[in-house]
């Protein structure tokens, strides 16, 4: 059975197996990590996983979680904030209303 050494902020270093381990794996490598509950004092560590902390962990056997960003969640943004009352004007306007028109379409995506 393989164990894992890990390391816990409270409890120092903890040994862990596979199935303990939580490898979630990012397209965009920066925002990879690893995760773990301690099991001295049961916190949830989560630490990053550079390529090779995710090679190490992949070849002692921990499962591998792909996680996707989507492309647009990455993309900048421009303009005001939608305010929590715009959103209900619009949810009260649809409430009333059948079809959407392309003038109304138009001038939400401006």
């Amino acid at each position: 059975m393989t164990t894992i050494k890990a390391s816990c902020p409270v409890c120092g270093d903890v040994e862990l197996t596979p199935e303990q381990m939580r490898l979630v794996v990012c397209n965009r490598s920066e925002w990879s990590y690893y995760a773990f509950q301690c099991t001295s004092c049961a916190d949830e560590v989560r630490k990053p996983a550079d390529d090779e902390i995710v090679s190490l962990l992949k070849s002692g056997g921990v499962e591998i979680t792909p996680w996707h960003i989507p492309a647009e969640a990455m993309e900048e943004h421009y303009g005001a904030t939608i305010s929590y009352d715009e959103i209900l004007d619009f949810a009260l306007w649809l409430d009333t209303n059948d079809f959407v028109p392309d003038s109304v379409i138009a001038s939400l995506s401006s």
